[in-house]
């Protein structure tokens, strides 16, 4: 594997231990609070239940989310009935998923990126990542951009050309489907569980809270690895469920036209905004290395499982409905969403690119035709080194502390809101968004008021708004 280590300080008397308990509180919880732990065994027993309802919604119930409850209340229906109408597992459907998984794991491990030697401002190639716990930084291969066109373009040449499979092939086993991604999801998680006790690949940066359900679902290794460069963090966040997603949206908009014999401006949205969104990922895939999955998240079942299942089958919702429900726009809602999303989009790229732009050059450029302000702080990390950091103040980053995380609202608004207004079902991502970063929010900061103590007040005195300047 490759990282870059700093060597163990030790102080005079020989204290390591005291030392130790001293540094680098920073990261993922050491101890499990009671409202913790019901909430990570909440989410372990219906996480799996809520992907089956909405799924299930849309191919018994039109995508009503209330129609099953309904009918369960007059007993028009039954638990088992609904079960018995879901399509089972098949061995057609594993096949599809294994050869998928196997090719984006071919094209990962065995395609180191060129696409960065001819395409004008990407970075690929190998690059490092953020500096963890422990004092490493880990060097990763990125390629996903690449991976990316290479899927694509042979999804492509299929539907055009070589028509080995239909382009509905996903949606046609989408159910069946999904119980594979379920397999793959658990098994992944529980392999690195076992592997974080067995073998690790970094002992130093593995936390035990001693509490199994927390260490099975929140990860124990935070960057565990096979071999030199197969990394289940990127692998998993990248590929195989963003690569998918487009694809998913690109099933879907096949099946409509199957059906109905038209695409609806609606679809061309869902697909072009979402399209934008997963691009933008793997353009910046090497600036997404410094990002809270891969600078603080451990791997478990919440990565694990829910890169393989909750990612492809509740991002693409909205392409789902509007299989069952074609719906044309008029041509003011069609543009006020394009707006929205595209805004919404700028919003939450400009952001990103301020903080990459001031990182890269250690404050030596310019933000919004000005030179860039920041609160200088100091860290230790747990192998005792002494680390300087710069939280940017000015730019977008003086607006808001994560407004980032409110141009990524606006588009998730956008998505939905392509939809139109007749179900509740493709709104469910919204509502999940603003959950998710409201809460990464509050996590974010507690990491950062650990890892950064008195620097990080002055930081938040300095920007006071999380998300939108004088409300939140």
């Amino acid at each position: 594997m490759e990282t870059t280590r700093r060597r163990p300080q030790h102080s005079a008397n020989g204290k390591r231990s005291e030392q130790k308990e001293q540094l680098a509180q920073w990261g993922r919880a050491w101890e499990v609070d009671w409202f913790s732990l019901i909430s990570v065994i909440g989410l372990l027993c219906f996480a799996p239940f809520i992907v089956f309802y909405f799924v299930m919604a849309c191919d018994q119930y039109e995508c009503s989310i209330t129609q099953p409850v309904l009918d369960l209340y007059q007993e028009e229906a039954t638990l088992l009935s609904i079960w018995a109408r879901a399509p089972s597992f098949s061995w057609s459907a594993a096949k599809i998923y294994a050869i998928w998984v196997s090719f984006q794991v071919f094209l990962y491990m065995c395609f180191p990126d060129i696409t960065h030697k001819f395409i004008p401002g990407y970075v690929g190639g190998v690059q490092e990542g953020a500096r963890t716990p422990a004092g490493l930084i880990n060097k990763y291969e990125i390629n996903g951009l690449q991976c990316w066109l290479i899927t694509h373009a042979l999804w492509f040449a299929n539907a055009h050309y070589f028509h080995w499979f239909s382009p509905t092939i996903i949606f046609d086993n989408w159910i069946p489907l999904l119980w594979c991604t379920n397999i793959l999801g658990c098994a992944v998680s529980t392999f690195a569980f076992i592997k974080a006790h067995l073998f690790p690949t970094n002992a130093e940066d593995c936390k035990f809270t001693g509490n199994i359900f927390y260490n099975y679902m929140m990860g124990i290794e935070f960057n565990p690895r096979i071999g030199k460069w197969f990394d289940f963090k990127l692998f998993f966040n990248g590929r195989p469920g963003i690569v998918a997603w487009t694809l998913i949206n690109l099933s879907y908009m096949a099946k409509q036209q199957e059906l109905y014999g038209y695409i609806t401006n609606s679809m061309i949205l869902v697909n072009v905004l979402q399209a934008i969104y997963v691009l933008d990922f793997f353009w910046n895939e090497a600036w997404y290395l410094k990002t809270i999955d891969i600078c603080h998240d451990h791997f478990g079942w919440y990565l694990g499982w829910g890169d393989c299942v909750w990612l492809p089958y509740l991002y693409t919702l909205q392409g789902l409905y509007l299989v069952y429900h074609p719906v044309q726009l008029s041509d003011a809602h069609a543009l006020a969403v394009l707006l929205l999303g595209l805004v919404g989009y700028y919003i939450f790229r400009s952001t990103n690119h301020q903080k990459d732009l001031f990182r890269r050059t250690e404050g030596s450029c310019s933000i919004w035709g000005r030179k860039p302000t920041w609160i200088e702080c100091t860290y230790r990390s747990a192998d005792g080194g002494m680390h300087r950091s710069k939280l940017l103040t000015s730019g977008f980053w003086g607006v808001a502390r994560h407004f980032n995380y409110t141009g990524d609202l606006m588009g998730s608004l956008a998505y939905c809101a392509s939809c139109g207004f007749g179900h509740i079902l493709p709104y469910f991502y919204i509502v999940y968004m603003t959950i998710l970063l409201v809460h990464r929010c509050v996590r974010d900061e507690h990491r950062c008021s650990s890892k950064y103590g008195k620097d990080w007040k002055r930081y938040t005195d300095a920007v006071p708004s999380r998300l939108i300047p004088g409300v939140f």
